[in-house]
């Protein structure tokens, strides 16, 4: 692989479809077929009535939230709609399927299940049912935001099993090299820089550029993991090792677009800061994530972070690629095979 000096030059759309119409033979012999479609699209099949009343729009409301720290609106699933009685064909094959069923014969409360592989190898099909309207949107009411994280959790988790068959050898030698970690970045990621507990690596794109750091610093104690306190991190390391095109000019987080919030991964806390980094001096910007996870072998905190420059386009696809990636960082202790 050919690897090059990381330059600060900002500015390859890079579209997901993870999945094709490929015939398959199942552990049990039988002959069927892998789930198709786009990631982040999601077909739903209701009854026109249901789809065009106050549960259809709350549903689309539901799954059309903007993506979280973005600088624009940006809707976190697409959506088709199919009537129960034109749900059928290749349609049966997509890859996230959300039926919503309303019959006071069948269903006495609102619920919601999960079946897979229902019709398709990697095929995750939601049902939502409920034995009046009124009821099911009460429900979607009382658990807003459960469609779309469920989805984005499925989304993110076949990210990561693609980055883990395709992904740039480079990096991952690198960072194992480096800080004993592993992480699979983009396999067109061959760009890097490279400083004492510092590593920044870039596809050096001109359109749709994506980055990711990985830096370190000393575990104290658990006022670590605070917006305030990883803030003041992030532009402390991030201004000394990344310049802009300018004299003096150099990366910041914009304090007014950044959020906080717990998370858990591979079931250890984690520290999530999402929002918008700018260039101080120059008039660059763009989303970013960033995971922050203590190495409890070393005594020290890793962050790994993703972000974005890419001007008057959508930024959606690249900013959740590198989350991808971020998820599939294994620390000191922690072992790649529990991941396959």
């Amino acid at each position: 692989m050919k690897v090059s000096i990381l330059i600060p030059v900002w500015g390859l759309l890079l579209s997901v479809t993870l999945a094709s119409c490929n015939f398959f033979s199942s552990s049990s012999g039988a002959v069927g077929v892998r789930a198709t479609g786009v990631a982040y699209e999601v077909v739903v099949v209701a009854d026109p009535a249901t789809w065009d009343d106050a549960v259809g729009n709350k549903i689309r409301d539901e799954l059309h939230l903007s993506v979280p720290g973005l600088p624009q609106d940006e809707p976190s699933m697409r959506i088709t709609h199919v009537a129960p009685a034109d749900f059928d064909g290749l349609l049966t094959y997509v890859r996230n399927i959300l039926m919503v069923n309303i019959n006071p014969s069948l269903y006495t409360k609102a619920s919601f299940n999960v079946e897979r592989d229902r019709w398709a190898s990697g095929q995750v099909v939601v049902h939502m049912t409920s034995p009046e309207k009124e009821v099911l949107l009460d429900y979607l009411e009382q658990h807003p935001g459960q469609l779309v994280d469920y989805y984005t959790k499925i989304e993110m988790s076949r990210m990561e099993k693609v980055l883990r068959k395709t992904h740039s050898t480079w990096v991952k030698n690198r960072l194992k090299e480096k800080f004993g970690t592993v992480l699979y970045a983009p396999e067109e990621f061959d760009s890097y820089k490279d400083t004492t507990d510092f590593f920044w690596s870039s596809n050096n794109a001109n359109t749709g550029r994506m980055d990711i750091v990985v830096y370190t610093f000393p575990y104290t104690d658990e006022h670590t993991f605070t917006k305030e306190y990883l803030v003041a991190r992030r532009d402390s390391i991030l201004g000394a090792n990344i310049p802009g095109a300018f004299p003096g000019s150099r990366m910041a987080t914009d304090t007014d677009n950044v959020s906080y919030t717990a998370t858990s991964q591979r079931g250890k806390y984690c520290g999530v800061l999402r929002g918008l980094w700018q260039m101080e001096g120059d008039m660059m910007g763009g989303p970013f994530v960033s995971y922050a996870r203590v190495d409890e072998v070393n005594s020290r905190v890793v962050v790994a972070e993703g972000f974005v420059y890419s001007p008057e386009t959508d930024k959606r696809s690249y900013i959740r690629r590198l989350e991808g990636s971020l998820h599939t960082l294994l620390l000191p202790g922690e072992s790649d095979a529990q991941e396959e």
